[in-house]
């Protein structure tokens, strides 16, 4: 990569770190039919879903493997890359994911572990341990951080779940290296048997508060539509998703009033 391009890409990341949420960065693109939505997902089931609130490993019912790129801006340095296979164990459900961001010059890479169990008929619980190793322009080492993140849901009704889940609640006075901390709460219900919606609120360490919104349509056998809305920079989000056998596909994709489209593109793979 060229001197000016590296520049050019350190500048956009910049500029795109203090406009967007700082919790965003830090964590593993939440898969192309959550970004359809806008990200209204930690209270919603799905593989995921699962790793953006570790509860909802308990509803997978499957073992299931799946993989995501998104592409910020259309600049391929900026492009994030995920993997994560969940695993089905009585009333708890287990899962793995590992995530890749950046180029050569900066990269964030990220692993975790995790576990989801179902407390009662309406509690489900979960935690993820993660790793964290990032490297930055001008520096000859890797910052290294390990911290959790944890989550509930809530099932108050047939068709309607909240979800509460805290990233990093560790205070950043004990570590060598920054980390945000993030509060989300939801709440998402099914208006009837082929559409979902919910609203997100969403709290960071240095950032605004977020509202999200967003919603699931299923306009035929195996189809879905999805739209959302976030006040983060009045971002729109849409996209589709289909089954094919026991093989999902999901395109989705999020604006940003000056960096331009965010595209992303998830497979999931179910094992009976």
């Amino acid at each position: 990569m060229s001197s000016l391009l590296k520049i050019s890409v350190s500048a956009i990341f910049l500029f795109f770190s203090l406009t967007a949420s700082a919790g965003d960065l830090y964590r593993p693109s939440a898969g192309a039919g959550e970004a359809g939505t806008g990200y209204v997902c930690i209270m919603k089931k799905g593989f995921w879903s699962s790793f953006q609130n570790q509860a909802s490993l308990a509803d997978n019912g499957s073992l299931s493997f799946g993989f995501n790129y998104e592409n910020r801006f259309g600049i391929s340095e900026l492009g994030t890359r995920t993997a994560g296979i969940t695993i089905p164990a009585g009333k708890s459900s287990i899962g793995a994911v590992y995530s890749h961001f950046g180029y050569a010059g900066f990269k964030r890479d990220m692993t975790g572990l995790a576990c989801g169990l179902r407390l009662s008929d309406k509690i489900n619980a979960g935690v993820q341990v993660d790793y964290f190793m990032e490297k930055t322009p001008g520096e000859d080492y890797n910052n290294q951080s390990v911290t959790f993140e944890t989550g509930l849901i809530l099932m108050p009704a047939e068709n309607t779940r909240i979800g509460i889940h805290i990233f990093n609640p560790v205070p950043n006075s004990i570590r060598k290296s920054y980390l945000p901390s993030t509060l989300r709460i939801g709440v998402g219900t099914d208006l009837n048997k082929l559409l979902f919606a919910g609203v997100e609120a969403e709290m960071s360490s240095g950032s605004n508060l977020t509202i999200r919104t967003g919603f699931e349509y299923e306009a035929a056998k195996n189809f879905w539509l999805r739209g959302g809305f976030s006040t983060e920079n009045s971002s729109f989000s849409f996209g589709l998703g289909y089954i094919v056998k026991t093989v999902r596909i999901d395109l989705g994709f999020r604006t940003h009033e000056q960096l331009g489209v965010t595209s992303s593109v998830s497979l999931i793979f179910n094992i009976p």
